[in-house]
């Protein structure tokens, strides 16, 4: 296959045909013709010399060739949408799409109000967030910035320390009426009213840093979403950890011994080769602006 007359509609077919299974579910999901996505695969199985897909009674089977491509498509895909970003923009305006990576809290409880300000005053501006806690996004360009509660450690990556955000445990009203307030840590623990994570090891870290000794069964609400565990907080099943800033726009959540506090750093991530687009410079100093507010609140 000569590189000079690689075809990216033919390796985007492919790519999704890889996540879909089927010519029908890659059609739908790409919005074209089954006969148009049929002929990509032709295509690029021609140019290849080899077959990348079998066919099976439950879809399309990807063959060891069709995996082992699937990063360098991806990578692509990514590259691709890149570049349809940095090209929205016109040169003189501060304009075009920005994608932003973000944990599920920060990205659903405190990024919107700091994304309106933005865009009040960059009307030209839109925005694409992804909730994930991945650095990997801005390494291959599926995010031109992240927010992390955790400095990177990748080489290649800009990095910009805006603050801490301290977290305490909380309970809803309706739970401390219904049951005792806690004295103790200990106390919690034992009780099986403490929210956690299933798989996610971070709370037990945490609290056997304090030293308790937790295990998963100890959590009477388990989810490794961030956003279910809000929920479940606000709901009065529990107890469990909050963002302060958050806590404080709910008069119905109460602090639980309010002298265990931990402290998350905030940390904007960034690709040095996007650091010079307006449209991601200006971005990135709205979200420091208005993440070191939060922090300071």
């Amino acid at each position: 296959m000569n590189p000079n007359t690689l075809d990216w509609a033919l390796w985007r077919s492919f790519l999704v045909i890889l996540r879909e299974g089927s010519l029908a579910g890659a059609a739908r999901a790409l919005e074209l013709t089954h006969p148009t996505v049929r002929r990509h695969l032709d295509e690029l199985e021609t140019q290849l010399g080899t077959t990348l897909f079998v066919r099976s009674p439950s879809g399309l089977i990807a063959t060891e060739l069709a995996l082992s491509l699937r990063d360098a498509a991806q990578s692509m895909e990514s590259a691709a949408a890149l570049l349809v970003r940095t090209a929205s923009g016109d040169a003189g305006h501060i304009a075009g799409t920005v994608r932003i990576s973000a944990s599920e809290i920060v990205g659903a409880e405190l990024l919107p109000p700091i994304l309106c300000t933005l865009k009040e005053k960059n009307p030209g501006l839109s925005f694409e967030l992804n909730l994930s806690n991945r650095i990997e996004d801005v390494l291959r360009n599926d995010a031109d910035i992240a927010v992390r509660m955790i400095r990177p450690t990748q080489d290649g990556l800009l990095a910009r320390k805006v603050g801490q955000i301290p977290i305490g445990l909380y309970a809803h009203q309706s739970w401390i009426v219904r049951y005792e307030e806690p004295i103790t840590l200990t106390e919690l623990i034992t009780s099986g009213h403490l929210i956690g994570y299933d798989k996610n090891p971070a709370i037990m870290n945490a609290l056997r840093e304090s030293g308790q000794q937790v295990t998963v069964a100890d959590f009477g609400f388990r989810s490794d979403s961030d956003l279910a565990q809000l929920a479940a907080l606000r709901a009065g099943l529990g107890v469990g950890f909050c963002q302060r800033i958050i806590a404080a726009r709910d008069p119905q959540l109460r602090p639980i011994l309010p002298d265990l506090t931990y402290n998350l750093e905030v940390w904007l991530v960034t690709h040095p080769m996007l650091r010079s687009q307006r449209r991601v410079r200006v971005t990135l100093d709205g979200l420091a602006s208005g993440l070191r507010f939060t922090t300071q609140t």
